[in-house]
């Protein structure tokens, strides 16, 4: 039986395809992908694993906007190493005016995530499974001894 070992790529068509290539261009690189390959009206990048393409939305679809609720893409997950990427991720975000619609926080007991939007409105998302890392108590603070000099 065939078996699925991952999602290989997700494409998006976008409105107004130099203004998302500008911003996928940008925020992918941040993450560690680099263009896999580019035509007219396409743009792909990869980080070695996946691969996320842009196209340019026919001109039926340019007339609507993108709105989370209706039928189809509802967000994408980025999955990152870290909780300290996602906070990284986020100060990325905030540096280029890119919305952030729900700020980096615990989301579920395991589960850390940013929430932000591309220019056309579709959601995206930095997220790091796994409880919160413990904080390694440091040893208490000794206060140096006082030895008193004999005087003599």
């Amino acid at each position: 039986m065939p078996r699925v070992v991952g999602i290989d790529h997700l494409v998006l068509s976008v409105s107004d395809f130099d203004r998302s290539r500008e911003f996928y261009d940008k925020l992918l690189k941040f993450l560690g992908f680099r263009i896999l390959d580019e035509y007219a009206d396409y743009i792909g990048w990869t980080n070695g694993r996946t691969r996320l393409w842009i196209a340019r939305a026919d001109a039926e679809g340019r007339r609507r906007k993108h709105r989370k609720g209706d039928v189809g893409f509802h967000h994408y997950a980025f999955e990152l190493r870290s909780r300290r990427d996602v906070d990284a991720l986020q100060t990325f975000l905030k540096q280029n005016e890119i919305e952030v619609v729900d700020p980096a926080a615990e989301r579920y007991p395991d589960y850390y995530a940013v929430y932000f939007l591309d220019p056309d409105g579709m959601k995206l998302e930095g997220m790091k499974y796994g409880p919160v890392p413990r904080r390694r108590k440091s040893a208490p603070r000794r206060k140096p001894s006082r030895k008193r000099r004999k005087s003599g």
